[in-house]
């Protein structure tokens, strides 16, 4: 699942098709928010950008009611955005604009009953977040009450790009998947096709977001980011897949 802030350039919208066509499952797209807690600096320049060129919620939204895409499109901002107008109207308007999924990374389990109620109601997956310090009975909490998939954060940090994958993404995947069957998706820290195969061990999924941010925010047409998503692909497809027994739960 590659990761595309919404309204970065005039052509996001071909960067977004370009990724769908070159291999990805689904898409994340950020929507820009001045304050991004847990985002490193390129996804806060990303972010930064898209605010200058004068990217909404609604502009964003709006850009992917026109333009759907084959795989399914998953939604990331700060709760600051996503409750401002209420929980069930945010939710409406992804489902209007063709979004199946939502992640609010800055949502605490505890209060997010409301938004997970709403986006049930628009038939918007609710994902949730887990990290390698959530204790187990909190993780089967977690996993019980994400949609679609659990969030993965691979390690103790922000986003960005990382030399090495966190040895506490396997770990997290592997503890996660003890206690659920619902797929497990890593992020975090994830940057390049063979980081993208180690992960893929142990997850049901990757999220790749600086690393091709990082490519675009150099420069990159659609046909180059396409190509580091085929890339990715390629690698993630020479990946054996998993045994029952190494399934876990």
């Amino acid at each position: 699942m590659p990761y595309l802030t919404g309204g970065v350039t005039p052509d996001w919208t071909d960067h977004l098709r370009a990724i769908a066509d070159a291999g990805a499952d689904a898409i994340e797209v950020g929507i820009p928010f001045s304050d991004p807690t847990l985002d490193g600096v390129t996804i806060q320049e990303a972010s930064d950008v898209a605010l200058a060129r004068g990217a909404t919620t609604d502009g964003v939204l709006a850009d992917l009611s026109r333009n759907r895409v084959e795989v399914p499109v998953v939604v990331s901002t700060y709760a600051n955005l996503a409750l401002r107008r209420g929980a069930g109207r945010f939710c409406r308007s992804l489902a209007e604009a063709g979004v199946q999924g939502l992640i609010v990374p800055d949502l605490p389990l505890e209060e997010a009953g409301a938004t997970s109620v709403a986006a049930r109601a628009a038939n918007v997956d609710l994902a949730l977040l887990a990290s390698p310090a959530t204790p187990t009975h909190r993780l089967r909490e977690i996993a019980e009450r994400s949609r679609g998939f659990v969030y993965a954060v691979s390690l103790m940090g922000i986003t960005g790009e990382r030399e090495h994958l966190a040895a506490s993404a396997a770990a997290l995947a592997r503890r996660l998947r003890g206690v659920t069957d619902r797929p497990v998706f890593l992020g975090f820290g994830i940057s390049t096709p063979a980081q993208a195969a180690a992960a893929a061990r142990d997850a049901d999924g990757v999220i790749v977001g600086a690393a091709l941010m990082r490519r675009l925010l150099d420069g990159a047409d659609p046909a180059s980011t396409a190509g580091f998503v085929r890339s990715l692909r390629t690698a993630l497809d020479g990946v054996p897949a998993r045994t029952t027994a190494d399934a876990g739960g």
